[in-house]
């Protein structure tokens, strides 16, 4: 095992430690407190190391290794926030395997071992996940200016907290300038069971599905459960049902994927019928015309469920993005690192959501998936084994050398 290998085996325990649940999986929601001490524990570990450690206007984490003053950066990095009980790879894997082999890289061309055309720059997204403040990938969206930097600031979490308080508690919000990014590559864990029941070690991803993703305010009357007669009710919790059981059967009726993560009930009591729902429904397919077909098919549904439960069902807000490919040239470049390491591999698309999603539209992106135990995944009981970490890490070694010598540029 190199000493690369044994340093980030090694790293990554210590990393899951910080906001650690007995059972091996994480709790460390975007700028809570957990979150905030993994966050300085990576600035340590970069500083240490020769970097330079710095935060944008919205939180995101640079660290960046300088080797050409002037010169621009080649991005590499993922996210270290995560789900309630989740599992410590989703995000951190490609966090840290970014930063330890930027550092190594750094290493050897500072030694004259390895030439570089570019500077090195690792980055820890804020908010990739989207449980605590809404939406999800909240920093790279701002990165790339398809979210409004003062619209970030101001959105709450369920308890009225702002983003940009949360920040201010923690010292994380910055006003450094972005770092000028020429290249961006990220690794992640597949999320998903295909490549492991396939024997592949590798995914290169050529394509991320497309999504359609909904938030609903349904508006209507408190009133005793007991005492209001059926007919007089206008049962928020009834009309947000009839949301999720039409998206359930227009996800079967068009062959998509549907899921309802989140629903917040007002009053939330035994004996009150409900007055305000708000809840996220989204959509996915790898198939554009079948998400545009069920997406209209839902739209109906919303003015359906809102008759038949008697509430009021506003769209407070609908994200969408479409099938959109990588780079080609950043695959093919992928594909000959995978095939001079004789690892099993496959291309592949992403069904999750990940920052590189907003970031190759604005920059060549290479897209990289390890396996991830039985696509297990936003559960605290998600596995990867070391053989396959270290197996990406070798894969990201190979890619952002290649990158930082300027072959996808």
């Amino acid at each position: 095992m190199s000493a690369l290998h044994r340093s980030f085996l090694h790293d990554f325990q210590l990393m899951s430690r910080n906001g650690g649940l007995d059972s091996g999986g994480v709790e460390r929601q975007a700028s809570t407190a957990a979150d905030g001490l993994n966050r300085q524990w990576f600035a340590g570990w970069l500083a240490a190391r020769g970097a330079t450690v710095h935060y944008d206007e919205i939180g995101n984490q640079f660290g960046t290794f300088e080797l050409h003053p002037g010169a621009p950066h080649v991005l590499v990095g993922s996210h270290l926030d995560s789900q309630p009980r989740a599992g410590r790879f989703d995000g951190a894997y490609g966090v840290l395997a970014g930063a330890s082999v930027c550092a190594e890289l750094y290493r050897a061309a500072s030694a004259g071992e390895l030439e570089l055309a570019y500077n090195l720059c690792v980055v820890n997204w804020f908010n990739e996940e989207g449980c605590r403040f809404k939406p999800s990938m909240m920093g790279s969206l701002v990165y790339t200016g398809k979210l409004e930097l003062e619209t970030a600031l101001a959105t709450e979490d369920v308890h009225g907290v702002t983003v940009r308080d949360a920040l201010d508690t923690l010292g994380q919000r910055g006003t450094e300038s972005i770092p000028e990014a020429a290249a961006y590559v990220e690794i992640h864990i597949e999320q998903g069971k295909s490549m492991e029941e396939n024997g592949q070690t590798i995914g290169l991803v050529e394509a991320t599905w497309g999504a359609r993703k909904y938030e609903f305010l349904v508006t209507g009357e408190q009133s005793h459960t007991g005492a209001t007669l059926i007919e007089d009710r206008k049962d928020a919790l009834l009309g947000a049902s009839l949301l999720i059981a039409a998206a359930r059967r227009i996800a079967l009726e068009h062959d998509v994927i549907t899921s309802c993560g989140e629903l917040l009930i007002l009053p939330n009591s035994p004996v009150a019928v409900a007055r305000e729902a708000r809840l996220l429904i989204d959509l996915r397919s790898p198939d554009a015309a079948r998400l545009d077909a069920a997406d209209a098919a839902f739209a109906r549904e919303v003015t359906t469920a809102a008759s038949e439960a008697n509430v009021d069902i506003e769209t407070l807000s609908r994200n969408a993005w479409d099938v959109k490919d990588y780079a080609p040239d950043g695959v093919a470049l992928a594909e000959q690192v995978v095939r001079e390491l004789r690892l099993p591999y496959t291309r592949i698309m992403t069904l999750a959501g990940h920052d590189s999603t907003n970031v190759k539209d604005m920059m060549p992106a290479v897209m990289l998936f390890v396996p991830s135990h039985k696509g297990i995944t936003h559960n605290e009981y998600e596995f990867t084994s070391d053989q396959d970490m270290l197996a990406g890490l070798d894969m990201l070694t190979g890619v952002l050398t290649r990158v930082a010598q300027g072959e996808l540029a």
